[in-house]
């Protein structure tokens, strides 16, 4: 309980308190621990780092970037736990395949094993004396405050895990359901509990709108994450049931971001230094500018350090925020690059589209949208599948895509289908855009 209340004040401290030049300095001090200890406990990053030193933030941009597929193939020797890849690899799957998602691997580390949104697998560890420590990080970064205590909370993600359960503690009762559990079944779980907070992706929110009658219980905030929150979604969500809408950004990797009090995300700093870069990989220090590239160092997980870890996500930032706090806001989360949609101009050279954009078309057509699809298998053209009443006029959407790509200067062949749209059967996570076949270099 101690250490709890510790590393709540501490957390609150460094966001509301801290100056830009204390957060660098903790930035610095971070990196360097973590970076002495990976040279000294990884084999994979005491080659890497032979010949490199840090002595100051900004010699961070002289280590080598990783990403998904080098920490998978030298996972052995990158973690410092010395885990074997094969042997943890079949432990989480096997816990996958038996849906028992608790307990912890040596009694020592919380696995987790993501699809990711490309299907390839990535193995995360945690020590288990760091999950012990979530309901003090949860509290203090997920948007919720002690106002909102006690908690009751429904807790929706395709799989469970020993991390999430070790959120349980007095004041903050965790329940958790499949997003694969129908609509239905989801609200008697509301009622039957008393739940007051409802923490689930945007895609299984939506599915519960036609059914908003049905819920008994007043809920105090929603909170989601996984998926991108459009502000179209947020609206619909506080409009129909009445409450906050607050959103966590949140990945395998780290908690990279966080709601305060305003319900602006915030960048945690503290937690995970982030790095981006524009399309012209300048590195981005003013807000409004698409971030083509992110990368990202964890900052507290010795177990795996990753460190300079390229992630797929594209952000925006945004200006200061009148919180006062000093960590970097986020303006909004523009999806993966991997969801960009790409259109030729009129002298027939490759443009892309980013997903938000799109996404905020199609929502914006029709209330009567219930979720859709966008799927490209080659350059220009797309198949929009849209949940929505068999009458729909399809023609509607079709003339609003044209007229919105063709004021960018883009053509397209589009074709839309309506039929029902049901959250992914697999562990896997639901995605709204899906391009096959397509040079994903982009054009900068």
């Amino acid at each position: 309980m101690i250490q709890s209340i510790h590393d709540y004040i501490l957390l609150k401290k460094h966001q509301k308190k801290y100056s830009e030049e204390k957060i660098k300095k903790l930035q610095f001090i971070s990196i360097k621990k973590m970076i002495d200890y990976a040279k000294l406990n990884s084999p994979f990053y005491a080659e890497k780092y032979k010949d490199l030193s840090f002595n100051d933030l900004t010699d961070i941009k002289k280590f080598p970037i990783i990403n998904k597929s080098i920490m998978m193939e030298n996972f052995s020797t990158l973690n410092t736990c010395g885990i074997d890849k094969e042997d943890v690899l079949a432990y989480a799957v096997e816990k996958e395949l038996n849906k028992d998602y608790l307990g912890y691997y040596q009694g020592l580390y919380v696995i987790g094993l993501s699809s990711g949104t490309s299907g390839n697998k990535g193995i995360y560890i945690t020590p288990k004396k760091m999950t012990k420590r979530l309901p003090a990080v949860f509290l203090a970064r997920s948007g919720l405050s002690l106002l909102d205590l006690p908690m009751r909370i429904l807790f929706c993600l395709r799989v469970f895990s020993q991390g999430f359960n070790d959120i349980n503690a007095p004041m903050m009762k965790l329940s958790y359901l499949s997003t694969m559990t129908p609509p239905i079944s989801i609200i008697h779980t509301l009622n039957e509990k008393k739940i007051n907070i409802l923490m689930a992706p945007p895609s299984l929110i939506r599915f519960l709108v036609p059914l908003k009658n049905e819920i008994k219980i007043k809920l105090k905030k929603i909170v989601t994450y996984a998926e991108v929150l459009t502000l179209e979604d947020k609206h619909l969500f506080e409009e129909t049931f009445k409450t906050k809408v607050i959103e966590i950004y949140q990945a395998s990797e780290g908690q990279m971001a966080s709601a305060c009090s305003k319900g602006k995300l915030h960048i945690n700093e503290d937690l995970v230094y982030v790095e981006l870069y524009d399309e012209n990989h300048q590195e981005i220090t003013k807000p409004h500018l698409v971030g083509h590239q992110m990368i990202v160092t964890n900052l507290i997980n010795f177990a795996q350090p990753l460190i300079r870890y390229e992630m797929n996500d594209m952000i925006v930032l945004d200006e200061p925020c009148s919180c006062g706090s000093h960590f970097r806001t986020i303006e909004r989360i523009i999806g993966r690059r991997d969801d960009l949609l790409y259109f030729y101009n009129l002298q027939h050279e490759k443009k892309y589209v980013f997903p938000d954009l799109f996404a905020r078309w199609i929502i914006t057509t029709s209330d009567l949208i219930r979720e859709f699809q966008v799927r490209q298998d080659e350059i220009g053209h797309i198949i929009i599948t849209i949940d929505a009443p068999l009458d729909f006029e399809v023609l509607l959407l079709e003339e609003r895509v044209h007229k919105e790509l063709e004021e960018l200067h883009l053509s397209a062949k589009i074709a839309i289908e309506i039929k029902p749209i049901q959250l992914p059967k697999d562990k896997n996570k639901y995605k709204r855009f899906i391009t096959e076949n397509i040079d994903k270099k982009e054009v900068f």
